[in-house]
């Protein structure tokens, strides 16, 4: 269930309320007039069922309520109500098919900011991944695969695709483009600077590396792989199973690779630069492709389903 607290001009307030009553698989409507002082007007609550959310909050959109009021979304982690469970029985799908467009697209502009904190994360994670390529250590490949912050870009350009949210596209694009040339360039920084310790050496990187020579090795495989994890990233975010990300991100070979092509680049080792680039863009390629057909499916599926049901009743 899901729970949304609006703030509505008091003319409108009539409508919302009306809006609020016909939508199938709401319950728990509460007005209270005049309660809102910045902006100034009522507030109205009320819980609806998830898959019935997306309707409702655009119909809210198409009354102005996001320009003149406000709209806020909550997820409800319990709810103890005979009412809750027959506004979800009579809502129409089911909730873990169901995608909020406006939270997905919320959430990935938030993911795809390029703020300190991303390149830090991102950075911090090539670096964990240099070690590791040149230690030959999964461990800490799987480990900076973790920590690795871009799937949040790569979904924000795969939602600006199927939105059509221009500015979202270049925001994530920047936020990736960005965050890798960063994070690589400090790397091979990182990499002059061990190598100067002692503690990274050209014979490591060159020596068969069982472990993680597959970073500079881009095969049929890698895009697979790629693709099958951008779809199931796609599903953790519409789903808000945000924990399947952890396997999505180490299952991708984006920062590794990254990590490779720049110790290499310190090195000058041309054919693993390459090497490297190419499984790079290959898993970026594939999630990014992966993404956009995930969310044309759902939306395709679920508008489907909808009007399958609208004509039954």
């Amino acid at each position: 269930m899901l729970h949304l607290r609006l703030i509505t001009p008091a003319d409108r307030t009539d409508a919302v309320v009306r809006l609020i009553e016909k939508t199938v698989g709401t319950t728990h409507l509460v007005v209270m007039p005049g309660a809102a002082r910045n902006p100034s007007g009522d507030v109205v609550m009320c819980d609806v069922a998830r898959e019935a959310g997306d309707e409702l909050i655009s119909a809210l959109q198409e009354l102005g309520l996001d320009v003149s009021g406000s709209i806020a979304v909550e997820n409800i982690d319990l709810s103890l109500s005979k009412r809750a469970e027959k506004a979800e029985k009579e809502a129409p799908g089911e909730a873990a098919d169901a995608v909020l467009w406006e939270h997905l697209t919320d959430a990935t502009h938030e993911e795809s900011t390029l703020s300190i904190t991303y390149l830090a994360f991102i950075t911090l994670a090539t670096m964990i991944a240099a070690c590791g390529v040149v230690l030959d250590n999964a461990i800490l490949i799987v480990g900076a695969m973790a920590v690795g912050p871009e799937f949040g870009p790569l979904a924000g350009i795969s939602t600006s695709v199927v939105q059509r949210r221009p500015r979202l596209a270049l925001r994530s694009l920047i936020a990736l483009l960005v965050g890798f040339a960063v994070a690589m360039a400090v790397t091979v920084l990182f990499s002059l600077f061990m190598d100067s310790l002692g503690l990274f050496t050209e014979a490591q990187l060159e020596a068969d590396r069982p472990q993680t020579g597959f970073v500079y090795a881009p095969d049929a495989f890698s895009f697979v792989v790629a693709v099958l994890a951008g779809a199931a990233g796609t599903l953790s975010l519409t789903s808000a199973k945000s924990g399947a990300l952890v396997g999505v991100a180490i299952s991708v070979t984006t920062v590794p690779a990254a990590a490779n092509a720049a110790v290499a680049l310190s090195y000058g080792d041309t054919n693993q630069t390459v090497g490297s680039t190419e499984q790079l863009l290959l898993n970026l390629l594939g999630i990014i492709l992966a993404g956009t057909l995930t969310l044309l499916a759902q939306k395709w599926l679920w508008s489907t389903q909808r009007r399958r049901q609208s004509n039954a009743a």
